[in-house]
């Protein structure tokens, strides 16, 4: 059966995760003498500043394909997901008007479903009041198709909106960077019309592979419809089905011939598989993601069949197994190993102190809830676990520099050292050949 713990992280690694576990999940229900505690001002969050030189931007964008329906959800007649676009905005844009880090919905949902199981108030973090460093519907900067784009899916069950610290971070730096959600599978999608669409994965019912099989092809046509879409702007057309007004300028600064895609965890694994049918994608990275529907049954996927002939990085940390323990590489993880055999030019990666939940915002956001709440129960030491002991911000800065710096190499042409092997700036990175 599927792994339903929400809370063990160390020493098994499936496909996915919850999104009560990518912050703060529990198990079982929490005493009402714990959910009880007050404190006298909520927490508030502050994401990682990003390093680059531009202003940042974003947009979101409801996009409908009439060809498929949902995965769980066969009634529904056609497919619609939500997408946020980051991208490096003109200089003062929209002065300190920031957008909100958490729709409504997905503050809602991890104020009661995840802080409160954790045996925190759910109004003990300032959720909805967090924001990110963008402002919404800024003008574009750059030159015309002078912006490479990068695709970004997260986790099973997660959200597009718990990687703003990683594509914050790539937009800063010149890129368009479209984080997904793919509905029916995230706990919670708000569109603008306020509907709220609820997971639906039938982890109750259906295997590993049973639920990776239905789940990847959808995120594969999720990514092809986002990058279509920009293809559709980039044109002058607007595919929004909400009639969102797109950003001045955006559309001209998108370079389209030159794409990537990053993900965590099962995004990694579509990041793989995207581009082994998909060749307008030019480079991906697998955040510590299986290349897998099933390694322990060897159910292999496209990408660990086939590989891929363009340039691919694997960042992963910690250690997985099963009965025995072992650091997540391709020198003990069998998916790895045959991704990297099959593949052309790849590159590995590895935070042996960082666990699964440290390559997304659970990294930043566990250490602030903790500095400032201060939670003392079992369910919230597995939660920390699940970061492992890497300092957070050494954490952040390593992975947003090797990311940034991969992208750099492979979409612009550019020269990175910090590539050619282990630093001295980054002495958490082991180079893995």
């Amino acid at each position: 059966m599927v792994e339903t713990t929400r809370f063990s992280m160390r020493g098994y690694r499936p496909l996915y995760y919850s999104a009560a576990a990518v912050i703060l999940a529990a198990a079982c229900a929490v005493p009402p003498v714990v959910a009880a505690v007050t404190y006298p001002e909520p927490i508030q969050l502050s994401v990682p500043e990003p390093s680059g030189p531009h202003d940042i931007g974003q947009v979101d964008l409801h996009l409908v394909d009439e060809s498929r329906d949902h995965p769980w959800a066969p009634d529904t007649g056609q497919r619609e997901i939500m997408a946020t676009v980051w991208y490096p905005a003109k200089d003062n844009a929209g002065g300190e008007d920031r957008a909100p880090y958490l729709s409504e919905a997905m503050a809602d949902y991890i104020a009661g479903a995840t802080l409160e199981q954790a045996g925190l108030p759910r109004d003990s973090v300032d959720l909805l009041g967090a924001t990110t460093h963008a402002v919404s519907g800024a003008d574009a900067a750059g030159e015309p198709e002078s912006l490479p784009v990068v695709l970004y899916s997260p986790g099973f069950e997660q959200s597009r909106h718990l990687a703003t610290a990683q594509v914050e971070e790539l937009a800063s730096h010149g890129y368009v960077v479209a984080a997904i959600d793919h509905p029916y599978e995230t706990d919670a999608v708000e569109f603008p019309d306020g509907r709220v669409l609820r997971g639906r994965a039938p982890l109750d019912d259906q295997t590993h592979t049973e639920i990776g099989r239905a789940a990847v092809p959808a995120r594969i046509a999720d990514a092809e419809l986002v990058l279509d879409a920009l293809t559709g702007i980039s044109n002058g057309d607007n595919p929004d089905v909400s009639d969102a007004t797109l950003p001045n300028d955006l559309g001209e600064a998108l370079d389209l011939s030159t794409v990537g895609m990053f993900g965590h965890s099962m995004g990694g694994f579509t990041a793989a598989e995207l581009m082994v049918g998909d060749e307008r994608v030019d480079a991906g990275i697998d955040l510590d993601g299986s290349v897998a529907y099933h390694v322990g049954d060897e159910v292999w996927a496209e990408a660990t069949t086939r590989g891929v002939d363009r340039p691919f990085m694997i960042m992963a940390g910690g250690m997985s197994g099963g009965a025995v323990e072992h650091p997540h590489t391709s020198e003990h993880s069998h998916d790895y190993e045959r991704f990297r055999e099959l593949s052309g030019e790849t590159m590995e990666l590895y935070l042996p102190e960082a666990e699964h939940m440290s390559f997304m915002d659970a990294q930043w956001l566990l250490p602030q809830i903790d500095a400032g709440l201060r939670p003392d129960n079992n369910e919230w030491e597995a939660m920390e676990a699940s970061i492992g002991t890497i300092a957070p911000e050494r954490s952040v800065a390593a992975q947003r520099a090797h990311i940034t710096a991969f992208f750099d190499v492979y979409l612009r042409g550019e020269e990175q050292p910090l590539l050619d092997g282990p630093s001295e700036e980054y002495p958490e990175v082991e180079f893995i050949d």
